[in-house]
């Protein structure tokens, strides 16, 4: 007599899966009901079930121990449910030794599949969570295959690993595999980042339907979502691997997609080996960026960056290391804006943003991409900062001029020692900036003051030529009629007509 309890807080969960029980008919003699702990405790003692289906959410820290020691003493099939697919959940479930992990909300196709497999097991033997499938070839498949070192005839099976760019999405995905055609259905295990799937393995299986079967799904998926997928399948004829090492090294496969990107079917015979190099740059590659980053030049950059880090064969470089070489340039990119003083406001926070960029991101192509956009900001901002400081010479020798024009003996070198130049480079750049030689400038603005003493004051020319500048009346009458076409007495005269 096989008996079924179903715990759970929800009353119509407890109620939707008992349905599904009568409606397939599954053979339990009894379907037993709780909503509390206390229930389930009870119910344990005076009917012990044989398979007990229970929501781990209802099961309170405290209540923990107690009943993972009735589930040991017992000896029964247990069953978890959980509306959160993390990885917690997941080793909460192996500590029970639970046969199966579901995610709500169920499938009921998957519910009718375990809970005829344990109802069929228990009729034939009482040996808890290691339970034959339906072919009797296979034990039971569940987290504890993967995650504990433990070797089984469970182990002649192939894995698919999927993996979702955005894994707040993976609800979406089981979904889509619980209800997708599959030939032979797979077990499926949701983790936190991804979701295994473990099938029987058959003769009939070559790497060429596998991949096949994973570019049907990939298209089938595409067909309906827009969010990028990964898949690994893991297929290799070593019989010393157990389902776990199956695991490990699929889930180190799944890297692949650092160089290969999202929406690609990976076939993986063999533990992935990665090559190692050297993941800073040389005194030569710094020398290289140092002349790079100094003559600006864009397309040598990106030239470099794309022989370096794109089009990569197997085998690959190792990840993490290709990420330690970016950093590595990055920071030869970070000593050159602090030479330039770029070192502050947008641009800094471009650079964190970048930074982490080199961490975190997925897709070595992004880094990259995002990195040559950042370098080209740099190179800008760098440029516009030369002409701004050009620009910036030309002002402050402006403002020094009109503060000592009315001095005789201002010369070209005091103005260009005041803005830390040459005389002969400050002179040129005058010149070539503002269209006029440092004579020309000084008389233009010591006529502009005359004009103005002029026409607002009563002063002598006498005056008016020693407050501007001008060594005699004299030579100032001579300059302001060169300058204006009249003389100041003139210009004096006129404005008061």
């Amino acid at each position: 007599m096989a008996k079924l309890l179903i715990a759970d807080r929800d009353h119509n969960e407890r109620t939707g899966i008992g349905w599904l029980v009568n409606s397939y008919g599954i053979p339990f003699d009894h379907v037993l009901m709780a909503g509390t702990m206390l229930d389930v405790f009870q119910i344990i003692e005076l009917e012990m079930p044989d398979v007990i289906c229970i929501e781990l959410d209802m099961i309170p820290r405290e209540a923990w121990d107690d009943f993972k020691e009735r589930i040991r003493q017992y000896k029964q099939i247990l069953i978890v449910t959980t509306a959160e697919a993390t990885f917690e959940r997941a080793m909460q479930g192996i500590e029970l030794h639970a046969y199966d992990l579901w995610i709500k909300p169920h499938s009921p196709d998957s519910i009718r599949r375990v809970l005829a497999r344990c109802c069929k097991a228990v009729s034939h033997t009482q040996q808890g969570p290691e339970i034959n499938g339906e072919d009797g070839s296979l034990p039971a498949l569940s987290y504890y295959s993967i995650f504990l070192p433990h070797r089984s005839a469970a182990d002649e099976c192939w894995l698919l690993l999927l993996q979702l760019e955005e894994t707040e999405q993976q609800p979406k995905l089981l979904k889509f595999l619980q209800d997708y055609p599959f030939y032979n259905e797979p077990v499926l295990l949701p983790l936190s980042d991804m979701i295994v799937s473990i099938f029987n393995r058959e003769t009939q299986h070559s790497l060429l339907s596998l991949k096949k079967m994973g570019n049907r799904l990939l298209r089938d998926w595409e067909e309906k979502f827009t969010e990028p997928l990964s898949l690994v399948i893991y297929d290799t004829n070593d019989k010393t691997l157990s389902l776990r090492q199956k695991y490990q090294y699929a889930r180190q496969a799944l890297d692949i997609r650092f160089f290969k990107g999202y929406r690609q079917v990976s076939v993986i015979e063999n533990k992935v080996e990665w090559q190692i190099i050297d993941p800073f740059l040389t005194p030569t590659e710094q020398r290289t960026w140092i002349d790079m980053l100094g003559d600006a030049d864009k397309e040598q950059l990106k030239q470099w960056m794309y022989k370096e880090f794109l089009n990569k064969e197997e085998p690959y470089p190792e990840p993490g290391l290709l990420r330690t070489r970016l950093t590595s340039i990055l920071a030869q990119v970070r000593r050159f804006m602090k030479s330039h003083c770029l070192d502050e406001d947008r641009l800094e926070e471009h650079y964190h943003q970048v930074f982490e960029t080199i961490l975190y991101n997925p897709i070595l192509y992004r880094i990259v991409q995002e990195f040559l956009l950042f370098l080209y900001e740099v190179l800008d901002t760098t440029n516009n900062h030369q002409e701004y400081s050009r620009t910036d010479i030309i002002e402050q020798a402006l403002r020094y001029i009109e503060k000592n024009y009315n001095n005789p003996y201002l010369r070209l070198e005091d103005v260009a020692a005041y803005v830390d130049r040459s005389p002969a480079y400050f002179s040129s750049f005058l010149t070539k900036k503002h269209g006029q030689s440092f004579r020309q400038l000084v008389t233009a603005v010591r006529i502009k003051e005359a004009q103005r003493l002029l026409q607002d004051t009563k002063l002598s020319i006498q005056n008016v030529a020693e407050k501007t500048g001008f060594i005699n009346a004299n030579y100032f009458s001579k300059i302001f009629k060169e300058k204006t076409g009249i003389t100041p007495r003139i210009f004096r005269n006129r404005k008061k007509i």
